[in-house]
């Protein structure tokens, strides 16, 4: 089959692989759809964390925002996968550690994750192997580019539901790529009053600003769903006292925060790693029409532009944060 394979930093071609096989346990899914994030660019430019502490290595096969089709399933799978439209988690514990018994397999010490460290490799190629319990079956309301937003969605679900803010309150989000656009688009169908801060428009949120025109407001829950140093520290002057502070977004350097402004305004700062609790609630939204991702996608190309993608590169006359790979063209 064909797939993605990254050989070092800014090196990224399509090559023929062997066709994965599932082991027991496992399934094999035919790949529809695959969202590029981040963390995808990280490796490819070779600033991925994990690439420095010996966690992952060249080459890596990328992709773990996906959807797709049960092809065949291992020893121990129910044949009545088969044909199934699915998504799946990308962090998969060890099933056995105490972590992983009380429901924090995302944390897992021993994790892998599809597309970034392990053995699984990622979704950037025609065919997928994944643990049978890790998969999540789609809706037919959901559609493969949807489908392909389910892993941050889950991510900006976590998020929203960490910052405690209720119905008719108000709530900031700085940032304003998918997970922070996704945020805002969650926290909206639960009657949350929403505002933005950042570079990108979201369908039906007008209350966007800049640093500078931001107004002086109660922020009842502020979430940093950016990659800048600065904000994190934003976020915690921001918020009001007594609320909470949710940190998704991770800066290329470290960032700070005084832990005496924490304490004194009685603020509680989350940390968010992973979709794992959150991919079933981003699902619902999706199915139920409350929120829809898709216009958040700039365009959907093959996999042979997969490393022009992953490089910086998008159509001419697009908008949106978010660029999708089909890996069947």
């Amino acid at each position: 089959m064909r797939a993605l394979v990254l050989t070092g930093p800014g090196q990224a071609e399509v090559q023929e692989v062997p066709a994965p096989v599932a082991a027991p346990g496992q399934v094999v899914v035919d790949v529809e759809r695959v969202g590029v994030c981040g963390t995808d660019v990280e490796f490819f430019t070779g600033e991925m964390a994990y690439l420095h502490t010996g966690v992952a290595r060249y080459p890596v096969r990328l992709g773990h925002e996906w959807c797709g089709r049960v092809a065949s399933v291992g020893a121990g799978v129910p044949g009545s996968w088969i044909g199934r439209r699915v998504t799946g988690d990308t962090m998969l514990g060890c099933g056995h550690c105490r972590r992983c018994r009380a429901g924090r397999h995302h944390v897992c010490a021993e994790r892998a994750e599809i597309g970034i460290q392990g053995p699984f490799h990622g979704a950037l190629a025609e065919q997928l192997v994944v643990p049978v319990n890790a998969l999540l079956e789609l809706p037919d309301e959901v559609d493969a580019t949807a489908g392909a937003m389910v892993e941050p969605g889950g991510n900006a679900w976590r998020a929203v539901n960490a910052a405690q803010v209720q119905a008719g309150e108000r709530l900031l989000v700085l940032g304003t790529g998918a997970i922070g656009l996704l945020a805002a688009l969650l926290a909206r169908a639960q009657g949350i009053d929403v505002h933005l801060l950042g570079q990108y428009e979201a369908p039906g949120l007008e209350q966007a600003w800049t640093r500078d025109s931001l107004p002086e407001l109660e922020w009842d829950g502020v979430i940093d769903a950016t990659n800048a140093a600065a904000l994190p520290a934003l976020a915690l002057d921001l918020v009001e006292p007594g609320r909470r502070v949710v940190y998704i977004g991770l800066a290329g350097v470290p960032s700070t925060i005084d832990t005496r402004d924490l304490v004194l305004r009685d603020v509680t700062a989350v940390g968010i790693l992973g979709a794992s609790a959150g991919l079933a609630g981003a699902v619902a939204a999706y199915a139920d029409g409350s929120v829809d991702p898709r216009p958040l996608v700039a365009a959907t190309v093959g996999l042979d532009r997969a490393g022009d993608v992953l490089g910086g590169w998008r159509p001419n006359d697009t908008s949106g944060p978010k660029m999708h790979i089909d890996p069947r063209v």
